[in-house]
């Protein structure tokens, strides 16, 4: 089977290391998008480039092709989240679905992890880091894994940013670092006490252990010479499992999450939360607004004059 077109590759790897999708589900996707690439490749349009016009052309080929409706909707699905990828990584600069109707979906979170769950899932990375009687490799691996946890759950980075960290962001004095996301936006992202401490044992125990020419914190025999978000992502499972948690429930995205609900929860705006996480648009933050709805009923509880609490 030849390689699938670049975009979609990357696509299918972001689904299977983040999202855990198997084969067969990853099968799909690439059906469907090879399907999608080559229809706008008629018309030497990139998946970039793409427009609403050109999705809703392509949907309308599928209707001339007399699909049935729920193969329709799966494509469309497909598309969606293709073009959401895209958008989120940086690739296009609009995502030309958003304004394309289609089955009515509930936008909650696939998975939330609890603060106490994030406690567990931070302590043993820490309780590994620490453990003695390991050899070089082992004990820098397991430091990279606690810095990584605690530097995404304290700033809530994109993976892809977190992956591109130079080493000076470890010897940072600040309580934030400055980062460069989408389109070349630098924003500011807070930095934990806790993050700092394990950022600056990490990069201790690799400059002791060598790499002195690489410019990056993760440095990493790839391509990039970094560490890639598949080879994070697959061993942030491990560490999930080892701290209790089913590992399909964890990635580098679902810890992101965390960082912004549980900042939501504990009182943070709506719109501090869109500046942190980078976010263009209110409407991609307002995913989390499942945490205000629960909020907002806890606050009418108590504090009405008519509530429970008055």
């Amino acid at each position: 089977m030849s390689a699938p077109p670049r975009f979609v590759a990357l696509f299918l790897d972001m689904m299977a290391a983040e999202r855990g999708a198997a084969g067969n589900t990853l099968a799909a996707y690439r059906r469907d998008l090879e399907d999608y690439v080559a229809h706008l490749g008629e018309t030497e349009v990139s998946p970039p480039e793409a427009d609403t016009a050109a999705v809703r052309s392509y949907l309308a080929g599928l209707d001339a092709r007399g699909l049935k409706s729920s193969s329709a909707a799966r494509r469309l699905s497909a598309v969606r989240q293709f073009h959401k990828f895209l958008y989120l990584e940086g690739y296009a600069g609009t995502d030309p679905t958003a304004p394309i109707a289609g089955p009515k979906r509930g936008r909650t979170l696939p998975n939330v992890l609890s603060v106490e769950e994030v406690d567990r899932l931070l302590a043993a990375a820490r309780e590994a880091a620490d453990a003695p009687a390991r050899s070089p490799f082992e004990q820098l691996r397991a430091m990279r894994m606690h810095c990584l946890l605690e530097l995404l759950y304290a700033s809530g980075l994109r993976v892809s940013e977190l992956m591109v960290l130079p080493k000076a962001a470890a010897r940072t004095r600040e309580r934030f670092l400055v980062v460069r996301g989408k389109g070349r936006k630098e924003r500011l992202v807070p930095l934990t006490e806790t993050a700092r401490t394990a950022a600056r044992a990490y990069l201790a125990l690799l400059e002791k252990q060598g790499r002195p020419s690489s410019p990056w914190l993760f440095p990493a025999d790839s391509e990039t010479g970094h560490l890639t978000r598949q080879a994070f992502a697959r061993d942030l499972k491990t560490a999930a499992a080892v701290a209790g948690l089913r590992a399909d429930r964890v990635s580098p995205h679902v810890v992101r999450h965390a960082f912004a609900s549980h900042l939501l929860q504990n009182g943070a705006d709506l719109r501090v939360i869109q500046e942190l996480l980078g976010h263009a648009d209110i409407g991609t933050t307002q995913i989390y607004t499942h945490v205000l709805d629960e909020r907002l009923k806890t606050m009418v509880r108590d504090l009405h004059p008519m509530g429970e609490g008055g």
